[in-house]
């Protein structure tokens, strides 16, 4: 598929699935178009399968590929529901205060089940309860998945089951505003009604975080349809409730205003079903060519331009740099990943060879992607 036939279907993709959140039926001369294997492969590349199939069903159409993803999502979400629950009663039962986050609020916003695919599961937890919360994962059968390296630990259990637990809501690497900003997170959590030891956010600091996150993946390396989708969904379910004047106040705290408004006009013009300027598709553009979670093209190049200092060279040179330093932001989570090398400080020149191996080897196709990215 081209550049252009890709961007073709993004479009066709965002039609259909404002259709479907609007209650409406997509027209069949739009519906005759599109070309179901090639709209599915940038639904699939922007998780927006599921919600996609809905949309064809409710013009009729029930294309296999796509029921059977639809499918896989509802499966998913209900485990991931069911083993969230075990999760958070057991917390409950060892008083350790937490708040569910991002997209396992954000589903039950949209209108059917599975209509959202999640990936994983992302829960807050009291900094100082890290062992414990260890071994409620291990007790109710979950694997660690990579170790806490600041801010969260993945967890995954079969069939399906995967967790992010996290200590804080922004780690090393990420900004410091906005690691400053969520550092006592605590001052803006409200207490649950149902519960002893369940917190949430406001509608508008709950906004406000889905900002500061989706910031975090555009400014790195990218940010994809579903976010937008995301941000059409909750502005539309709140519209009556948020407080633009905070929002615009707290975003311009944390340095993100003007991505909060160009990246809400974006979603509430393309879902709404308005003409976009030539601005507003070139940015839309970033977003089509993301996919989900970014890619390694748009992190080399936002990296680059984020240090007007920095050169190729010492981007590459930056990258086989190990921290030595408990001052530097990276050192945690290096020490945390490779533990052998940090458990003896003799070891660490070995470091840098057995990255270039890995770099060689399990990781060849990211380093190939990195060069050509540094190349363009």
């Amino acid at each position: 598929m081209t550049n252009h036939d890709y961007k073709q279907n993004a479009y066709y993709l965002m039609y259909i699935i404002r259709c479907v959140l609007n209650n409406k039926i997509p027209a069949k001369e739009k519906i005759d178009k599109i070309n179901l294997s090639d709209l599915l492969t940038v639904a699939k590349a922007h998780s927006l399968t599921a919600i996609a199939a809905y949309a064809l069903e409710s013009a009729g159409i029930y294309d296999k590929d796509f029921e059977e993803e639809k499918f896989k999502a509802i499966r998913k979400n209900i485990i991931l529901d069911t083993e969230r629950e075990a999760v958070l009663a057991k917390l409950e039962k060892a008083r350790i205060w937490y708040m569910p986050l991002k997209g396992s609020v954000i589903k039950d916003l949209y209108p059917q089940t599975g209509m959202r695919q999640m990936c994983d599961v992302d829960i807050l937890f009291d900094s100082n309860c890290l062992t414990n919360v260890k071994n409620i994962m291990r007790d109710l059968g979950f694997s660690v998945l990579h170790d806490y390296c600041g801010h969260d630990i993945a967890f995954e259990k079969s069939p399906v089951s995967n967790f992010e637990l996290h200590t804080h809501l922004f780690g090393t690497g990420h900004s410091e505003i906005l690691n400053v900003y969520y550092g006592n997170v605590k001052r803006l959590l409200k207490k649950d009604t149902d519960n002893n030891y369940g917190y949430h956010f406001s509608s508008d600091d709950f906004y406000i975080f889905l900002v500061a996150h989706s910031y975090k993946h555009f400014s790195g390396g990218g940010n994809g349809l579903r976010s937008l989708t995301d941000t059409y969904v909750y502005l539309t379910h709140y519209r009556n409730e948020l407080d633009m004047k905070y929002i615009q106040q707290e975003c311009e705290k944390l340095e993100i205003a003007e991505f909060e408004k160009q990246n809400r006009e974006l979603a509430l013009l393309l879902l709404g079903g308005k003409k976009l300027s030539q601005d507003e598709s070139k940015l839309f553009d970033y977003y089509i060519f993301s996919g989900t979670y970014g890619n390694i093209t748009n992190h080399v190049k936002n990296k680059l331009e984020s240090d007007k200092t920095s050169a190729k060279i010492k981007y590459l040179f930056r990258r086989l740099l190990i921290p030595v330093s408990k001052e530097n932001s990276s050192y945690h989570a290096f020490a945390n990943r490779y533990k052998w090398f940090y458990e003896n400080r003799i070891r660490l020149p070995l470091l840098v060879p057995y990255r270039l191996g890995l770099a060689l080897t399990k990781r060849r196709a990211r380093m190939v992607a990195e060069l050509k990215a540094l190349k363009k």
